[in-house]
């Protein structure tokens, strides 16, 4: 039985593990299928790809790409994408200069609140080219001007707070077609932390399969008790194919470990089930 996490981040973005490190801490912990989704980057697979040449470890080429759906940020996971297609790097390109004006902007904001230093701090936390709220966190952390992540974003970077910034992120219609045209599957991330209604979720759902979402990620690493049961039926329901994802960010960056997944329910049909060269596991 194969163990698949298909929801994992490194330092090309805001994780705290290099590609190569990521990669063989996710063999270790007996993953055999492991997908590299960093925020809006496709920097680390070629680094990732190489560490795990030999070692069993299947990688599956990957990016989780950020997303403004009805006001509300959104995260669309592509996995088996080309890293080299044209049209995934312009978008990506995109978003990219937008994360440099918005961390600048972030930087602006906390200095009026007596805070310098933190465009240059996060920066060097970020170690790749992707700058994001997690980067600021961390920096407002080593200062000792909060405890901890949880109160950097509540005191500091949350919506309403000083250091907040609202994105304009690509549209729903837009990164689909990105992923999909770099030959990938599209899978709306964790959408039980978006604390959608049923009938908004529901929404978001249909204009996704009417875009060309492949799936949904019924099963990722911190979800409500009984979140799982409830997008297994939404899966059914729109005819999307079922995903599993730890959220991985390295150790030490919130309770998920890679690979520490429940099976996914017998009534879900895997993302993987067509892929050429994978088997799928057994199911609950």
């Amino acid at each position: 039985m194969l163990k698949y996490d298909l929801h994992s981040h490194s330092t090309a973005s805001d994780g705290t593990l290099a590609p190569a490190a990521l990669v063989a801490h996710a063999r270790a912990q007996g993953v055999d299928v492991l997908a590299l989704t960093d925020h809006d980057v496709i920097d680390g697979i070629a680094a990732a790809r190489r560490a795990a040449a030999g070692t069993g470890l299947n990688l599956v080429a990957g990016v989780e790409i950020s997303v403004t759906w009805n006001h509300q940020l959104l995260h669309i996971v592509g996995l088996g994408v080309d890293p080299a297609n044209a049209e995934l790097i312009a978008g990506l390109e995109g978003l990219r200069q937008f994360r440099v004006w918005r961390g600048e902007e972030i930087a602006r904001r906390l200095e009026k609140r007596g805070i310098a230093g933190t465009y240059e701090g996060a920066m060097a936390l970020a170690q790749g080219p992707a700058i994001s709220r997690t980067h600021f966190a961390r920096y407002l952390v080593a200062q000792g001007h909060v405890r901890d992540m949880t109160k950097a974003f509540d005191r500091y970077l949350k919506r309403g707070k000083p250091g907040y910034v609202p994105g304009q992120w690509a549209a729903l219609a837009d990164a689909v077609r990105w992923i999909t045209g770099a030959g990938g599957q599209a899978v709306i991330a964790h959408p039980a932390r978006y604390n959608l209604s049923a009938t908004r979720l529901r929404l978001l759902l249909g204009e996704f399969k009417e875009a060309g979402g492949a799936a949904l990620e019924v099963i990722s690493g911190s979800q409500p008790h009984g979140a799982t049961a409830s997008l297994a039926r939404y899966a059914q329901q729109f005819s999307l194919l079922a995903s599993v994802g730890s959220d991985y960010h390295g150790p030490g960056q919130g309770p998920n470990e890679v690979g520490r997944l429940p099976l996914l329910p017998a009534a879900c049909v895997p993302v993987w089930a067509d892929w050429d060269g994978f088997a799928a596991p057994a199911q609950a």
